[in-house]
């Protein structure tokens, strides 16, 4: 999992034409994720140690993108590993999270990382985009189930051309779960593999590598998971 990317109860769309007009956020309840991980902070990556496919996702990203190219870590946590490779891979990197906490610590790990305390919903409205790539590491399994599908329509249209997509996400049949995670709780939604796939691709992209590991957190109190990393290109 990395920080939160979700939003605070009562919020609304901004105005314009966007994957989140029409879409009510005001009946859902995300207080509590973003203060998880401002009380987390670097804990986060002692418990999540050896991130192999999230390492593997942000390099097949690098290999599709030209240096210079403009990459959203979305959900940036404490920029390690991915802002750091990103950004010693040459790309121009913008990392969005609620956190605060985190943010402080992606700011001292990846001082080159454009860093911004940014709702994921309120993207499309804050000026920082088109981008030429971007990664999702667990990030959107902190939204519930029927805000996922937004949220990805919405990257589909922050990219250019077949731009990439590098999604992580655990296989789980949960929406909106609440789970122990380092001695706070959070709560997290998850599709399996066939579900997720179909998703992405309702959402405008293609799915062109999978990658499912098994990952056992450092901590006691996390059990083991699938990780699922989809490398996917937009469909213009």
């Amino acid at each position: 999992m990395s920080s939160s990317a979700g939003f605070g109860a009562g919020q609304t769309a901004g105005a314009g034409t966007g994957a989140y007009d029409g879409f009510d956020r005001t009946t859902i309840d995300r207080s509590g994720q973003s203060e998880a991980f401002d009380a987390i902070g670097d804990r986060y990556d002692e418990a999540f140690p050896h991130k192999e496919g999230q390492i593997a996702g942000a390099a097949w990203l690098v290999s599709q993108l030209a240096p210079g190219s403009r990459a959203l870590d979305v959900g940036c946590g404490t920029g390690v590993p991915t802002a750091r490779q990103l950004a010693d891979a040459g790309l121009d990197v913008v990392g969005i999270d609620l956190s605060s906490s985190m943010l402080k610590l992606c700011r001292d790990n990846v001082p080159e990382c454009t860093c911004r305390k940014l709702d994921l919903a309120d993207l499309e409205t804050a000026g920082l985009g088109p981008f030429d790539g971007a990664v999702a590491f667990f990030s959107l399994l902190m939204l519930p189930r029927e805000e996922i599908p937004v949220a990805l329509r919405m990257l589909h249209g922050q990219l250019t051309g077949d731009g990439p997509l590098v999604l992580g996400m655990v296989e789980a049949d949960v929406n909106d779960f609440p789970i122990p995670f380092l001695g706070n709780t959070i709560r997290v939604s998850g599709y399996l593999r066939d579900e997720l796939r179909g998703v992405v691709q309702d959402a405008g992209f293609d799915v062109v590598e999978e990658d499912a590991r098994a990952y056992a957190p450092a901590s006691t109190d996390i059990p083991p998971e699938i990780q699922l990393f989809l490398h996917c290109r937009r469909r213009p």
